[in-house]
């Protein structure tokens, strides 16, 4: 740096932080991969313990672990490591708040897709399974590995676990007696709604290769007598007729012409005074404050032939055009927004 740039008291950390933020994330991600926060779940452990527990070498463990100290994941004491608060609540796989199994797919699919977004920026083409093929037949090749499936729906209830509790929360569930939560993978979000709320019955509609995950996820829970599964194709089949129609990470998916079918079809799917509710990292208006929401829009980039995240005020010219007419929005947790529309 030159002396005139000190004198401003700029510096390049901000950037190196920047540009340098894969190397915390891959530690992390890998933490999560090798179960270092199950591995410490019973009791704290010294590295020479957690390395043989975890089958890893001895040649920079001490940096490995040192570095989820200092990243706040783990806590060390008089030698002996162990979970700190957030891994202890969230990265225990046990725990029905376990969230980790979102980062297991991160690691495992998007982290190499993202790789790619130089090219995607350039060709605006998918750079994951998708590459030369189109969103359904993503699906359908995901879903057709059993591996692979249970890998991603389990990431879907990682990912939804927080804004799933803020809507049974938020929602005013006591006015309805059945809902639907439409591409429901594991069931996350119909399981943490029925939980909370007894009086209520649900579906869970998703493809056919879904229903032994769902069911199984289900049963845990102790709720197979209110939660159903119904096998569908949102594209090619109408949706259940519930009084509550929920999507969740399902719009971001698709292009502007099937984002409207899909609105449209949960419109027509509903009774008069049934609700729409929709939930996504959506984009603030002045595109200048969710950076989560700019981020997953690029995701889906990344994912999908045409699909992207969308703005508040875009979400809201949709439910209207499909003929909603009593729309409003609520902040939920983190990035996440929830849309509530009304057919009267």
């Amino acid at each position: 740096m030159t002396a005139k740039t000190m004198e401003k008291g700029v510096t390049p950390e901000k950037i190196m932080q920047l540009g340098l933020g894969f190397w915390a994330s891959k530690v992390f991600l890998s933490a999560v991969e090798l179960h270092v926060f199950d591995a410490l779940a019973k009791a704290p452990l010294n590295a020479e313990e957690l390395c043989k527990q975890l089958s890893i070498s001895t040649r920079s463990h001490l940096d490995f672990l040192d570095a989820l100290v200092v990243l706040g994941l783990l806590n060390r004491e008089n030698g002996k490591y162990s979970n700190g608060a957030e891994a202890a609540e969230f990265l225990v796989s046990d725990k029905p708040t376990y969230i980790g199994g979102f980062f297991e797919m991160v690691n495992r699919r998007l982290y190499p897709s993202w790789g790619g977004l130089t090219e995607a920026l350039r060709s605006g083409t998918p750079q994951n399974e998708a590459k030369d093929t189109d969103s359904k037949e993503l699906f359908s090749k995901l879903y057709q590995d059993p591996e692979r499936l249970r890998l991603f729906l389990g990431s879907m209830t990682g990912i939804s676990r927080g804004p799933a509790s803020a809507i049974a929360t938020k929602f005013p569930w006591k006015n309805y007696k059945t809902f639907a939560d439409i591409g429901t993978a594991q069931g996350g979000l119909a399981t943490t709604i029925a939980a909370q709320h007894e009086h209520l019955k649900g579906i869970g509609f998703d493809l056919a290769e879904v229903k032994p995950v769902f069911e199984e996820y289900v049963m845990q829970n102790r709720l197979q007598d209110r939660l159903k599964f119904q096998p569908g194709d949102f594209f090619k089949d109408e949706l259940p007729q519930v009084e509550v129609v929920v999507m969740g990470h399902i719009l971001h998916d698709w292009n502007l012409e099937e984002k409207r079918m899909l609105v449209k079809k949960a419109f027509n799917a509903l009774p008069s005074g049934g609700a729409f509710v929709v939930y996504d990292t959506m984009i603030d208006n002045d595109r200048s404050q969710n950076l989560t929401g700019l981020l997953m829009s690029l995701n889906m980039l990344i994912e999908t032939p045409g699909g992207f995240d969308y703005t508040i005020a875009e979400c809201e010219s949709w439910m209207k055009e499909a003929g909603f007419k009593e729309i409003h929005f609520e902040p939920l947790i983190g990035p996440h927004t929830m849309a509530i529309a009304i057919k009267s």
